[in-house]
C-alpha cells in the first residue's frame, strides 16, 4: 500500500474529517501535528508550499485540504 502522511493540527475540523475518512477506508497513515512539531511544520511548508492544514501526502503527491476525490484517486494508483 502507498505511504500516507497527514500534516494536521488538533483543532482543525478538516484535519479530523480527513483522518476519519482515511480510517474509514482502512488506510494507515503517519500523522504530523504541526502545532507542536516544528520540524514537521517546516517540512510541510518546504515540500508543499502551504501553511494551511490539512496537507496530505499520498505517495509523492500532496493534497492541500480535505479533497475526497483526490484522496480516492491517489489511493487507487
Amino acid at each position: 500500500m502507498v505511504k500516507v502522511k497527514v500534516y494536521s493540527t488538533p483543532t482543525c475540523p478538516y484535519c479530523v474529517q480527513a483522518k476519519e475518512y482515511l480510517k474509514s477506508k482502512g488506510v494507515e497513515y503517519e500523522e504530523v501535528d504541526v502545532a507542536t512539531d516544528e520540524a514537521g511544520r517546516n517540512e510541510m511548508v518546504e515540500k508543499s508550499g502551504q501553511m494551511g492544514v490539512p496537507v496530505i501526502l499520498i505517495g509523492d503527491e500532496y493534497i492541500v485540504g480535505f479533497d475526497r476525490g483526490k484522496i480516492d484517486e491517489l489511493l487507487s494508483k
